[in-house]
C-alpha cells in the first residue's frame, strides 16, 4: 500500500485534473491486504474531505490526511513517514469516521456474503478507478479532466489488486462498469434483470442489468490469478427510484456470485 501511496503522491501536482489540491490520494477505503471482496467506484467523494459548506474536515471529523493535517506546504515535501501515515488512515477508515451515508448502502449489498467493510475478521474494502477526490462531481468533469485523472492514476488499481488477496470485485453503476472495462480490456457479459427495473410514473421504467466476467490483468498489470467481476448498472446512491426490493434482489445476486467465485 505505501508504495502505491508514494506513487500517487508523485502524481498529485499534475495540472488539469480538478483534484482538490490539498487532499491526499485515497488508494483504498479499508484494508485491501485483508480483503477478499472489494466494491469499486469511480473516485472519492469530496465529502471525504469537506463538510456541506466546503470547509475542510478537521479534528474528530477528519477522514483522510491533507497538507494541513500533515503540516506540509506542498506534496513535494512529503516523506516516507507521511506516506505511511496516509496508508494507515486508508486501512483504518471504517474504524474511525466513515462516510456512512454512502457506504452503508453498499455494505448492505455485500452483506449476504458475510463480508463487510465494518468487520475486522471478514473484511471487505472499497477501491476507486481514480483514487483522487475532485472539487466537482464526476459528471461535471470535462473529457480532458477525466483523461488527465486516468493518466495520474496510472496502474495503481492493478497494483493494489495484484498485491492483495482479493477474489471478487463488485462494480457500482454503469459508469464504473464502462471505465473498468476500458482499463481492464475485459468485456463483461450483460444480463437483463426484470426484478431490477426502476419504476417510473410513465413508461416501462429503467431496465436493470447484471454484468459478470473474470479478469487476469488490470490497468496493464498481470494479477497472477483470475478475479471475478460482478457489476450492476444502477448507481445505488444516486440512481433515482432504487427501491428496497431492487436492492434486495441485487444483494441476493451478489451473494450467489461471490459464493460461486469462492467455492
Amino acid at each position: 500500500m505505501k508504495q502505491v501511496v508514494s506513487y500517487l503522491i508523485s502524481r498529485l501536482e499534475m495540472g488539469g485534473t480538478k483534484v482538490i489540491p490539498w487532499s491526499s490520494p485515497v488508494p483504498s477505503f479499508g484494508n485491501v491486504s485483508r480483503s477478499v471482496i472489494a466494491t469499486v467506484g469511480l473516485n472519492p467523494s469530496n465529502k471525504e474531505f469537506v463538510d456541506d459548506r466546503d470547509n475542510e474536515l478537521a479534528g474528530a471529523q477528519r477522514r483522510f490526511h491533507t497538507l494541513r493535517s500533515l503540516g506540509l506546504q506542498t506534496w513535494s515535501h512529503a516523506r516516507e513517514a507521511h506516506h505511511r501515515e496516509i496508508a494507515r488512515t486508508c486501512e483504518e477508515y471504517f474504524q474511525t469516521n466513515p462516510y456512512d451515508r454512502w457506504f452503508r448502502q453498499l455494505d448492505f449489498l455485500i452483506s449476504g456474503t458475510n463480508f463487510s467493510y465494518y468487520s475486522p475478521m471478514f473484511s471487505a474494502c472499497h477501491l476507486d478507478v481514480v483514487p483522487f477526490a475532485t472539487a466537482c462531481k464526476w459528471a461535471e468533469l470535462t473529457t480532458e479532466h477525466r483523461s488527465n485523472l486516468f493518466s495520474a492514476a496510472g496502474d495503481s488499481l492493478g497494483r493494489l489488486v495484484r498485491d492483495s488477496p482479493l477474489r471478487v470485485l463488485v462494480l457500482n453503476g454503469s459508469s464504473v462498469i464502462s471505465q473498468f472495462q476500458k482499463i481492464s480490456g475485459a468485456a463483461l457479459g450483460a444480463t437483463l434483470k426484470p426484478a431490477w427495473t426502476l419504476p417510473r410514473v410513465e413508461g416501462t421504467g429503467v431496465s436493470g442489468y447484471a454484468h459478470h466476467g473474470t479478469i487476469t490483468d488490470l490497468a496493464g498489470i498481470s494479477l497472477n490469478r483470475e478475479v471475478t467481476v460482478l457489476g450492476f448498472n444502477h448507481n445505488i446512491q444516486s440512481s433515482f427510484g432504487v427501491t428496497s426490493a431492487v436492492k434486495a434482489s441485487i444483494r441476493r445476486w451478489i451473494s450467489k456470485g461471490v459464493q460461486e467465485a469462492l467455492s
